[in-house]
């Protein structure tokens, strides 16, 4: 289904990044060696933003462009199997942390490297830089990181760093505790109700591992932000999501999950979004996390693309 994105979308991306590429290279000295341009890229499940990414690379590496974009996926970041055990079982009371995907689950100190090394990857005495790789099928469904991952070596124009919670921020336990009093926004409460599965201390959990991701999002120049409609911006989710299994299903002979599988599955998502997505366009906020209130590094050089139900374009807006 992520293929029916309007390919309009792919055509703002790109103009964005090259916008955004010629302001940068505008300002730098010429004798001075060009580090490449950092753009992050969220959006939630099954809302495309792997599909949108690949094209967006296609198109800025093809042509008349002929770029250098490298992609880094966060979910190429995350532990290796037996820490993700190691964090399962240290966390045994917390569904957030039984599996991958939330923040904490990602090995922080290794995409700090990664993204040092790809900022320097245009200097004159830089090496090549390996991109790891996870492997989600490894372990029933678990997954583990491999060894066979991209290597890469400069000049390099672009860095794309997507995943469904690149950018989001920490906050402060005053603003969690008050979040968890209130409904949750564009999802009837029949739908879901997170009380049922997590406590507020396993949010908080989260809210301190956030923490150790921001070294990664003052990396990013750009952004790019994947969302669905302002009334339906969480409840839309779930049936991108679920298009996206039938459609794998009906490609592969039935093998995937059931449609109260997909629901669990996005159920474990939607805490992340409410607690911390707004991080996206506030950025650092809160006593507890900063002295000061501190905007996102990419305000002002930020875009919005918002998709309907059959991710058709919607919306194109600047941030």
């Amino acid at each position: 289904m992520s293929g029916d994105i309007h390919p309009a979308a792919v055509q703002h991306m790109a103009q964005h990044v090259l916008n955004q590429l010629q302001e940068r290279r505008s300002r730098c000295r010429a004798s001075a060696p060009l580090t490449p341009l950092f753009v992050g890229v969220q959006g939630p499940q099954g809302s495309g933003k792997t599909f949108l990414t690949s094209r967006l690379h296609a198109q800025l590496s093809s042509q008349p462009h002929a770029l250098s974009v490298v992609v880094l996926s966060i979910d190429d970041l995350y532990l290796p199997h037996s820490g993700l055990r190691s964090l399962a079982e240290s966390h045994r009371n917390n569904i957030l942390f039984q599996g991958r995907g939330q923040p904490g689950t990602h090995d922080v100190p290794l995409g700090t490297s990664v993204l040092q090394k790809l900022k320097g990857i245009n200097d004159a005495d830089a090496q090549t830089v390996d991109i790891p790789s996870f492997d989600k099928s490894l372990f029933n469904g678990e997954g583990d990181r491999v060894s066979r991952g991209e290597t890469v070596k400069g000049p390099v124009d672009v860095v794309i760093l997507e995943g469904w919670c690149v950018g989001f921020f920490p906050t402060s336990k005053e603003v969690i505790e008050q979040r968890w009093k209130e409904p949750v926004p564009t999802l009837e409460p029949d739908t879901f109700d997170m009380k049922s599965f997590v406590s507020v201390d396993d949010v908080l959990a989260v809210n301190e591992q956030l923490k150790q991701y921001v070294e990664w999002w003052s990396a990013l120049d750009a952004f790019i932000q994947i969302k669905g409609p302002s009334s339906a911006q969480l409840s839309i989710i779930y049936k991108w999501r679920l298009q996206q299994e039938h459609n794998m299903k009906a490609n592969n002979g039935g093998k995937g999950m059931t449609d109260a599988q997909v629901k669990t599955f996005v159920d474990r998502y939607i805490p992340g979004y409410v607690f911390f997505g707004d991080g996206v366009m506030k950025g650092l906020s809160g006593s507890e996390v900063a002295e000061t209130e501190r905007l996102p590094p990419w305000i002002g050089m930020g875009l919005s693309i918002t998709i309907g139900g059959d991710r058709d374009l919607l919306q194109i807006s600047k941030f």
